[in-house]
Parts: C-alpha cells; structure tokens; sequence
C-alpha cells in the first residue's frame, strides 16, 4: 500500500514586502486557521533537506499531512515572521500535531523515538479548554487570566491538600495565603512594637500597660486574606475562566482528571530527637514532625510521568527552556516549581502573563529572570538586586570588582538611642564595565521600598559614575547610596561615629 502524499496548502498574502498591522493580523489569521484546521501542519521550504525527512517519517507512518513551502508563497519572509511569532522557532520545518507545536527535524524524531509523536497523533484535536492551569498561584491565575484576555477558553485548578491537622486555605497560592501577605502584615505589626518603645524617647508619654492581643492581629489578617481569596475568584469568574477547586491529575497527553482529596486521618510517628546542646534525649509519639521550613515542589503526584515530564528527582523542581516550556512540547512550568529560578510572586506573575502572551501570539517577549529585586521582611529589612559578593566573585572574577560600603546610622534611630552601626548598604561594580552595578544590598528601615526604585535604575544600566550624580533626598537611608566612597579593598573603617 503506498504512503499518503503530502497536501500542499495554500497561503495568499494579502500584502507586500511592507505589511500594514491589518494585513499581518490577516496572515497571523490564516495560518492559526492551517494549524488548527490540519492534524500534521509542516511549514518547510522546497529545497530544505530536514524538511524533506520530516515528510519522509511521517509517509513512512502512513500519515496524511499538509505542507506550507515558504520560499514559494506571496511574501515568504513576512509570512515565516509571524510564523515565529506564534511558535517562537525561526527555522523549518516547524512542525505542528494536533494543534501542538513539536518543533523541527530533531524534536520530531525525538518524539517519535520516544513515543510521544504517535501519542500525539493519536489525539483528538478537539479539546475543552485551550489552556487548563494546574496551581492558582501567583503564576497560575496571571497566566489564566492574561490567556482570558486574549479570547481563550481556560480553566484553573487550584486544590491544598490539607495538612494532617486539616489546615488548608483559599485560592491564590503561596504568596496570598501563607507567605508575603501576612508575612509583611506580621512585620508591620512588630514594626509597631519597635515604634511604641521609641516613642517615649520622641516625648510620648503613656502610664498604661501595652500588650499585644495575637488573637486579635491574626484575625484581622486573617480576614483581610479571605477577602483576597473571594476577589480571586470573583476576577476569574469576570474573565470566563472556569474556576474548580480540585485537584488536576494528568492521565493523558491532552487529558487531566479532576480526584477531590478528601481530609485523611494522620498517622503517628514514632520520634527520637538528641539535643544538640547535651545529652538529653526526646521519645515521643507525633501525628506530625516538621522536618524543614521551607516550600516542597508538588509535582510529583499530578500524573508528570505518565506524559513524560521531566523532574528533578531530588526537588521535585521543573527544568525548563527559556520559554518556561518543558521536555514535553504543551506542557509549561511557571512560578516556584523551576528549577533554578527565583521563588518570588512578581517573578511567577510577570512569567504567567509574558507565557499566555507566547502561547497566543501576542508577544515574543520572555521573562527576563536577570536582576530581580527582593526583600527579607525581617525587623531589620534586607533588600537585594543583581548578584550577592559571592556570584559576583564567582562569575567576574574578584579582581574585576570593586565593592563600595559602609555602616549607616538612620536619623529615626539616633533620638530613639538605637545602635549606631547595625544599618549596611553595599554595591558591586564590575570596574571593566565603567564600573557598572552588578549587585546591590541594603540592610536597614524600608529596605523594600529603597531597593524597588535602585532595581529600575540598574535595569537601565545603573553606574557608580551616575549614583554619584545622583543628588540624594536629606536625611533618608536611601541616600546612602549617592555617597558611597569607602571600598572593601581599601581596608579602612565602615563605622559610624556620630550623626551623618
């Protein structure tokens, strides 16, 4: 029996070598029309011989495919620039199965060596939803809700399983519910405490006894996050994303089982626990042991192994490409479980939103993971940008570095009699680069507000040269960093001795 041809399809450009919006929208159009109307959609040019072997592997299979010559349309060059656009690869062939996009030549027959092409092809092309979220996270819900924006039909999946003692909470992740939301709601309560002792040192006079009512702050905080919750699922009911609280399992390539886990009755362990300080020694029996503190990869029963998805076996953590985009063409991390990427709630949202964009058309934009700010909200703030002293040393070399510093003394805490060289700020400039700012530190007041406006200038090439140009607002801790002379090479003291 011999092996189907290829179709040619067919593609008139409606514009010339200068394409107007309009008529770029019009091709963007028509070939979104060739690879959602086509079970195998190859997009090659005539004389390229990895094209010619795709279409041999796929005759070899007895599978009827559709074919798009580049060098022989209207306008080709146009035409394989929006195609870059929608798939992100700039060579053929680009290959797409069931509306998923597999990749060229190699991918093709890495895919069909381990089976996932004919996975693929097996599929039917018509799916519920063209985008299902498993995690309503930070990630998750600006992936969900940007890829809503853009007329796509989406649903979310966002289920805690509940701690042994039956803790669980709403929808919007980590950040939301047991991280930065009442983290720093918590340290402005502390901040507070600080407040009321300097007070008196500033001529508050108050006879009555202070105390703090726990109860009272957790559930004013507790509320406030409840209301974030609903706002959550009210967003999404807005935008048309379909909302389920259950837990997502994938069963197969394009399906996902949605298996409520219900509250279990906790085991008990057995501990035996030796004081690192004596001799004594702890036996008792436990229903939960906390191990670390700290956050676990959930990824390891949603089913990634039956679609053959890679993991890091010892995180649980996600390896990705620079897309977000895993082994497995359609399947896509984002957030706290990538491997090698900052576990931050502006780095999943940004991520979120820049990949529905790419899997939409949108944009070709990716995450920039480089210079990304953060703050510690401990009593004393630490923020940071760029590369630690560490990093830097490691990638540039110590003798390519300067490093600036210096103990700061803020003037809320001089009346207040708090320690004068508790405060520290440093920048790492690499001196081959007219010394530009390659990391930034702050220990201090507010460090997260001082760090959010320096992480913009270095997105803009911030330089030692310009923090000296730059006039700094009188007394802030900020300004700290426009007058920065002492180096670390230079071996002299840091301290402070009195007032700045």
């Amino acid at each position: 029996m011999s092996s189907p041809p290829g179709r040619r399809a067919r593609l008139s450009s409606p514009g010339t070598s200068r394409q107007t919006p309009d008529a770029r929208e019009e091709v963007r159009r028509r070939l979104k029309d060739l690879i959602e109307g086509n079970r195998v959609m190859i997009f090659s040019k005539s004389y390229c011989p990895h094209s010619t072997r795709v279409k041999e592997l796929f005759s070899s299979l007895g599978v009827d495919y559709n074919i798009l010559e580049l060098d022989q349309v209207d306008d080709g060059a146009n035409v394989q620039e929006v195609l870059t656009e929608i798939s992100n690869q700039k060579t053929v062939p680009n290959i797409f199965v069931n509306k998923v996009h597999v990749g060229g030549c190699e991918r093709t027959f890495q895919a069909h060596k381990n089976g996932l092409l004919q996975k693929l092809l097996q599929e039917d092309s018509a799916h519920d939803y063209d985008l299902i979220v498993i995690g309503g996270g930070s990630g998750g819900l600006s992936c969900a809700k940007e890829a809503a924006n853009l007329g796509k039909k989406v649903m979310v999946l966002d289920f805690v399983v509940p701690s042994p003692q039956g803790s669980s909470w709403g929808l919007g992740g980590t950040c939301v519910n047991v991280g930065c939301i009442p983290k720093k709601l918590m340290h402005q309560a502390a901040l507070l405490g600080q407040a009321l002792q300097d007070s008196r040192k500033f001529g508050w006079e108050y006879n009555q006894q202070v105390r703090h009512n726990w109860e009272a702050m957790t559930e004013a905080i507790q509320n406030h996050i409840s209301s974030l919750n609903w706002s959550y699922r009210l967003t999404l009911r807005e935008k048309g994303v379909a909302y389920v609280n259950s837990y997502g399992e994938f069963v197969e390539l394009h399906k996902i089982k949605v298996q409520q886990v219900e509250k279990g009755s906790p085991g008990k362990l057995k501990v035996v626990a030796k004081s690192t300080e004596g001799p004594e020694t702890v036996e008792e029996i436990y229903n939960t042991v906390l191990l670390a503190i700290g956050r676990e990869s959930c990824t390891r029963k949603i089913g990634l192994e039956k679609i053959g998805v890679k993991i890091n076996e010892k995180t649980g953590k996600i390896p990705v490409n620079d897309v977000e985009q895993t082994n497995v063409p359609h399947v896509y991390a984002i957030g706290d479980v990538l491997e090698g990427k900052p576990e931050l709630t502006p780095v999943a949202i940004q991520a979120g939103k820049l990949l529905a964009r790419r899997l939409f058309g949108a944009s070709l934009e990716k995450c920039d993971y480089i210079n990304v700010p953060t703050t510690v909200f401990t009593p004393l703030e630490y923020g940071c940008c760029g590369l630690s002293e560490e990093k830097a040393i490691e990638v540039y070399k110590k003798e390519n570095l300067e490093v600036y510093h210096t103990l700061f003394w803020p003037l809320e805490w001089t009346v207040a009699g708090r320690d004068n060289n508790t405060c520290y700020a440093k920048i790492i400039c690499n001196k081959f680069d007219n010394e530009r700012v390659v990391g930034f530190h702050l220990l201090g007041p507010n460090a997260g507000e001082i760090t959010q406006g320096f992480a913009a200038a270095m997105k803009c090439g911030l330089t030692k040269q310009l923090l000296n140009d730059t006039i700094g607002i009188h007394p802030t801790c900020g300004e700290v960093f426009t007058t920065l002379e002492i180096t670390k090479s230079s071996g002299l003291d840091i301290t402070q001795k009195g007032c700045g």
